[in-house]
């Protein structure tokens, strides 16, 4: 599915992202039962730390840091949108004997929005679209904006924490990941980076073949290019792809054919992989003020979805945080 933002310009901006407190090596890890695999396949993927929430941290807690500081950037916000890659990190825990509904069903983002007051807003959630939430989210809120005469902006949050005791890795996937919470901003106003369209691929296969993934990647990253009147192989441009599978992203880089092409992993070994969050953290680090370089964002998610969104920087800067 394509989808293009030609008529009126949208922006996202206002990254920000916050990581569990507690740095684990993969030795603490396995020590600590956190690993269904081995020490050596994860380090030969490439990866070395990962972060999770301290005994004192909660999803929430995380969460109130990023969702902060992205609203101290914006005007008053429309909404928020948010997105999680697992279903646990969608509700509040609760005792498992609890027989009222209304207490079991304490949803992450109510709580949030009430710790800031915010309360009064609209909200909307998501949990399908796993580690392909980033592009997912920029499709809810851009139709939020495309469809309506509101100019104010959509708050977009990402948040997930690994369930106590619940191992950090997948075993035959080989990825490592990491607690974190992310938001940012969509709306009119310039600056950050404009979003031209995204292509959107969804499978309800189980396992897809990393040579699909290869070959789908590249069609889709070329197809939207050509629906926006994009020559990639001519243009100075950058691919960001998370934190997983990187001998994959490498053959699509160089399937793309670019030279100019800049291979974006960004932090595999120092975070492992942080779901849709790795593209906030990798969009606010590369933004460089060249108003017009093309940035591809590549996400993947277990579920099974392929998502390809194209942004063209601005010269309004964006920093890290």
């Amino acid at each position: 599915m394509i989808v293009l933002y030609r008529d009126k310009p949208i922006f996202i901006y206002c990254f920000n992202h916050q990581l569990g407190s507690v740095e684990r090596d993969l030795s603490q890890l396995q020590a600590e039962k956190l690993l269904l695999g081995s020490v050596e396949a994860l380090s030969a993927i490439g990866y070395c730390h990962n972060f999770g929430v301290g005994r004192n941290e909660s999803l929430l807690s995380l969460a109130m840091n990023p969702v902060s500081r992205a609203l101290q950037g914006v005007r008053e916000p429309r909404g928020f949108v948010f997105q999680h890659c697992y279903a646990e990190s969608a509700v509040l825990h609760y005792d498992v004997n609890e027989t009222d509904i209304a207490s079991r069903n304490r949803y992450f983002p109510a709580e949030l929005m009430r710790e800031l007051k915010l309360d009064h807003l609209p909200y909307f959630c998501s949990f399908a679209s796993g580690c392909a939430g980033f592009v997912s989210l920029l499709g809810l809120a851009g139709g939020f904006l495309s469809c309506s005469s509101d100019e104010r902006p959509a708050i977009c949050v990402m948040a997930d924490c690994m369930p106590p005791g619940v191992p950090y890795d997948m075993l035959q996937e080989r990825i490592l990941g990491s607690d974190h919470s992310s938001a940012f901003a969509v709306g009119r106003e310039q600056r950050g980076y404009q979003l031209l369209g995204i292509n959107y691929y969804s499978t309800t296969r189980i396992k897809v073949p990393f040579v699909e993934i290869v070959k789908r990647t590249v069609q889709m990253i070329q197809e939207l290019a050509a629906d926006l009147g994009l020559d990639l192989a001519e243009s100075n441009s950058a691919v960001h792809y998370p934190n997983i599978f990187p001998e994959t992203w490498a053959m699509v880089t160089r399937y793309l054919r670019n030279p100019q092409t800049e291979h974006v992993l960004d932090g595999m070994s120092d975070r492992a992989h942080c779901m849709a969050t790795d593209s906030v953290i990798s969009l606010a680090k590369l933004h460089r003020g060249e108003r017009g370089r093309i940035h591809v964002v590549v996400n993947y998610g277990i579920g099974l979805h392929l998502g390809i969104c194209i942004l063209r920087e601005t010269d309004a800067s964006e920093s890290a945080a």
